[in-house]
């Protein structure tokens, strides 16, 4: 039973959250916002809208009432866009209203105080790191020089599986395939990876995944305002709590380098990295902005995050459907003997003439898009498709929804890579990944769009193209239509049951 000082608590948040709608009603007099379900409870608006899976929500909800909604969450203004023509008119029409992410508690703790690429508001210095990320950090160029890294990591992936299978033993592919990813972006960021559960890069990545846990939260001082500052949740001491430790690990390895560059003359075929290109320009003169050091870290965190769980996520699904499809799965193999033969591995350099399989990401990336939902922010007062949308207001893109609007996708919940090989006037068969129509939002599209992408698809189609190559998969003693492809995740989305797989070699061009 609740004693007098809790129901004074809960009449007070009442009493306040009432007058937060209030005010919104009021400040949204005389607009015409687009339209959505009513509120039903004063503390958290529309929220009991949004009890399952959220991105399934909003696709119901987008069902019912179209696809630009409004709708409230707790304070906030929420506005959801569900289809291509709702998204290219904030992508791209009224893209310089639309071109802030909105700032959570956790985004604002975990990096530097939005320093990092992703968060940082838009405006002189995010056009500086723009450049850099484009010019430097994830140039073709940079790619090219740790072609070796990510080709290396491949075989080793695949001997592991190899091992696997002679054991007879099955497989949670997921978590193999996040050791696989986080291998190759540690070993591009800072030269080195996990070889032991207690080492360095081990805890590294146990930090990372915190990190990646925490801004996934919900926190309710993120929509109510006047809950800020109480931290009913614990969130904001967890948060710097779990920065300082993040914070203290980057430092180190950005201390490492520092000395290793000191002794450069002395050990010349030392492999250069992305902390030590982070230095570099960190350390560079004559520019107008420069690098700062909470920047660089930012950056790395960065890198951590989306390098790891994005790229493990759809590879795990491609996986799935590729199992439960096996005429796909035949398909691709049969490419890939056709084009790379049957005397050595797939490389990275054989994808550009592996259209079928490239076909298999983008339609995995259609159906499973690892980020299902991505985020802006309204910077001014302004219109969309007809409606009003307040300023401050929090954009939502689907880019789930519309990779299921069957406007634009026939027989939308098939998965058919075939769709990808056929080019039209519209641009609704050979669709690029990177958003040029707005109909495969996967990566974003316009200023803000995820600069990793090049990088993400090199590395899950040839992770792909090897596991295609190399191995059949047994799944539920071959009964592959009983696969779980039920999603489960707020910033990465997996499969709720992680999938489980027996690998049976079919072509081994190394010894385990």
């Amino acid at each position: 039973m609740l004693d007098i000082k809790g129901y004074l608590v809960l009449f007070f948040l009442w009493f306040i959250s009432t007058v937060f709608i209030r005010s919104i009603f009021k400040r949204s007099q005389g607009m015409k916002l687009p339209p959505g379900p009513p509120i039903s409870i004063p503390l958290l608006g529309n929220a009991p809208y949004l009890r399952a899976v959220l991105h399934q929500a909003l696709y119901k909800l987008s069902l019912r009432y179209g696809p630009l909604i409004h709708i409230t969450i707790g304070s906030k203004n929420v506005v959801v866009a569900s289809s291509p023509e709702t998204a290219k008119q904030i992508l791209k029409t009224s893209e310089e209203a639309f071109c802030n992410r909105p700032l959570m508690i956790a985004s604002e703790s975990l990096t530097y105080g939005a320093a990092d690429y992703f968060f940082i508001p838009y405006g002189t210095y995010w056009r500086f790191l723009k450049k850099l990320c484009m010019t430097e950090l994830l140039s073709g160029r940079t790619l090219e020089h740790f072609v070796g890294i990510r080709e290396s990591e491949v075989e080793a992936f695949l001997k592991r599986m190899l091992e696997i299978s002679e054991t007879g033993k099955e497989v949670v592919m997921r978590q193999e395939l996040i050791t696989h990813t986080n291998n190759i972006i540690t070993r591009m960021i800072m030269g080195k990876k996990s070889n032991d559960a207690n080492d360095f890069v081990a805890q590294l990545r146990m930090l990372v995944r915190e990190v990646a846990e925490l801004l996934g939260a919900f926190n309710l001082g993120d929509i109510i305002g006047f809950a800020r500052p109480l931290d009913l949740q614990g969130f904001g001491k967890k948060n710097m709590e779990t920065h300082q430790k993040v914070d203290t690990m980057l430092e180190m390895v950005l201390k490492e380098h520092e000395k290793a560059r000191a002794k450069a003359a002395a050990d010349s075929d030392r492999k250069k990295d992305l902390f030590d290109i982070l230095l570099n320009l960190i350390e560079a003169d004559g520019t107008d902005n420069k690098l700062t050091r909470q920047s660089a870290k930012a950056f790395a965190l960065d890198m951590f995050i989306a390098g790891t769980n994005g790229p493990a996520s759809v590879l795990e699904w491609s996986l799935a459907e590729l199992v439960r499809n096996p005429h796909v799965l035949k398909k691709a193999r049969e490419e890939i003997d056709s084009v790379v033969g049957k005397e050595r591995v797939v490389k990275e350099s054989d994808i550009p003439n592996l259209p079928y399989l490239q076909a298999v990401v983008k339609e995995t990336l259609r159906m499973h898009p690892p980020t299902p939902i991505f985020a802006r922010e309204a910077m001014r007062t302004c219109q969309v498709d007809g409606y009003d949308i307040p300023a401050h207001s929090t954009i939502l893109i689907s880019t789930w929804a519309i990779g299921r609007d069957p406007n634009y996708w026939d027989n939308a919940l098939e998965y058919n890579p075939d769709r990808f090989l056929v080019s039209d006037e519209v641009g609704k068969g050979k669709i690029d990944v990177r958003g040029q129509y707005y109909q495969l939002l996967p990566f974003g599209s316009g200023r803000r769009s995820c600069p990793g992408a090049s990088l993400a698809l090199l590395v899950m189609q040839a992770t792909l193209a090897s596991l295609i190559q190399c191995f059949d998969w047994v799944v539920n003693d071959g009964k592959s239509h009983d696969i779980d492809m039920t999603e489960e995740g707020r910033v990465t989305v997996f499969l709720k049951k992680p999938l489980t797989c027996k690998p049976v070699p079919r072509f081994t061009p190394f010894a385990a």
